[in-house]
C-alpha cells in the first residue's frame, strides 16, 4: 500500500512573458510549496497545463521538478494524453525518470465511454510499474468510472488511488465501503475538501494551495485530529477563493492569485489567454480580503 496521505498541491507551469517554459520560477515555487509544508507535489495537472506543452517540455518539467523535489517528499505527474499508447510511452519515460507515481487522466480530446476509460487505465497500469491514482472527473472529461469501473480496475496491483472529483462527496463513502483500504482516496474538488477529508478521504489535491499552502496544510492536519470547529474557522475564510478552482478560467485564476502573492506569474500558452480586467478584478478581490482576514495560524499549536 502507498502510504500517499496530505495536501499535495497540482502546482502551476511557470512561463516566461515569450510563453517559453520558466524552469528556475518552477523550481522555486515547488521547493517553496514543500518547505511551507506540503505532503507531496504533482506537475503537469489540470493547473499544470499539461496538454498546453510538447512532448520534450513535459519530460523536461519532471526532470527539473524531480532535481528540486529531490526525495523530500512524493513527486506524482499528470497524465493526460490523447492516445493510450502515447499514455503508455509517457508513463514509460517518467518511470526513467524517477518519478514516484502517476496521476492518470482518461484520454484528451475523444470522450471515452466507462469501457474504454478503464481500458485505457488498465493498458498503462500494465505496462510499466509505478503507483497510479485514477482521476475521476466525470465533469470535465465526461466519463466516470462508477465503483463497478473501480472492480474491475482493483485487479491492477499498481493502481493504488483515486482522485475523486465528482463532487458527490457520497461517492467517498461508496468506495471505503466496496473497497474498504485497497485505494488511498483524494478530494479533488477544493470547494468540498474538508468534506471530503471529515468523511475519510486520506489527501487533498488542490489548486489553491498553490497560493496558500500553510492554510491548506493546516486544515488537513486539523480534520486528520479531528478537530472539525477548527478547522472550519479556516475553511470558511478560505472558501471564497476556492471556489476560483471549479470554473472553467481555474487556471488563470490561480495564476493571476499566485502572481498576487509574489509566487509566480499569470502567463498561460494560448488558447487561454489572460484574463480580462472585470475576472481579475474579483480575483484581486476575494485575494485582498483573504490577505485582510487571514487567520493566525500559531494558535492552532500544529508545530
Amino acid at each position: 500500500m502507498i502510504d500517499w496521505q496530505g495536501v499535495y498541491p497540482a502546482v502551476t507551469t511557470q512561463f516566461n512573458d515569450d510563453g517559453s517554459i520558466n524552469f528556475e520560477t518552477t523550481k522555486g515555487m515547488i521547493d517553496a510549496l514543500i518547505n511551507e509544508g506540503v505532503h507531496g507535489i504533482i506537475v503537469l495537472g489540470t493547473v499544470g497545463e499539461n496538454c498546453s506543452l510538447r512532448y520534450e517540455e513535459k519530460r523536461d518539467v519532471l526532470k527539473a521538478a524531480k532535481e528540486v523535489v529531490a526525495g523530500r517528499v512524493p513527486l506524482l505527474t499528470g497524465v493526460a494524453e490523447t492516445t493510450t499508447q502515447f499514455a503508455i510511452e509517457f508513463c514509460q519515460d517518467a518511470e526513467k525518470i524517477g518519478i514516484d507515481g502517476l496521476m492518470v487522466l482518461p484520454g484528451m480530446v475523444y470522450r471515452s465511454t466507462e469501457r474504454e476509460a478503464i481500458y485505457h487505465y488498465q493498458q498503462v497500469a500494465r505496462s510499466m510499474s509505478l503507483p497510479v491514482m485514477i482521476y475521476n472527473n466525470p465533469i470535465t472529461y465526461g466519463v466516470d468510472v462508477s465503483i463497478e469501473g473501480m472492480k474491475v480496475l482493483a485487479n491492477e496491483e499498481n493502481i493504488v488511488a483515486i482522485k475523486e472529483a465528482t463532487e458527490d462527496t457520497r461517492r467517498i463513502t461508496e468506495l471505503q465501503s466496496a473497497f474498504g483500504q485497497r485505494f488511498t482516496i483524494f478530494g479533488g474538488v477544493d470547494d468540498i475538501a474538508l468534506e471530503s477529508l471529515m468523511l475519510g478521504a486520506t489527501g487533498w489535491i488542490s489548486g489553491l494551495t498553490n497560493v496558500f499552502p500553510k492554510e491548506s496544510v493546516a486544515i488537513y492536519e486539523l480534520a486528520r485530529q479531528g478537530r472539525y470547529e477548527e478547522a472550519k474557522e479556516i475553511w470558511r475564510w478560505f472558501l471564497p477563493l476556492l471556489r476560483l478552482d471549479t470554473i472553467p478560467t481555474l487556471v488563470q485564476c490561480i495564476k493571476y492569485a499566485e502572481q498576487l502573492a509574489g509566487r509566480g506569474s499569470e502567463v498561460t500558452r494560448a488558447p487561454r489567454l489572460s484574463l480580462p480586467e472585470e475576472q481579475k478584478a474579483m480575483v484581486s478581490r476575494l485575494y485582498d480580503e483573504a490577505m485582510s482576514n487571514r487567520i493566525d495560524l500559531s494558535k492552532f499549536n500544529l508545530d
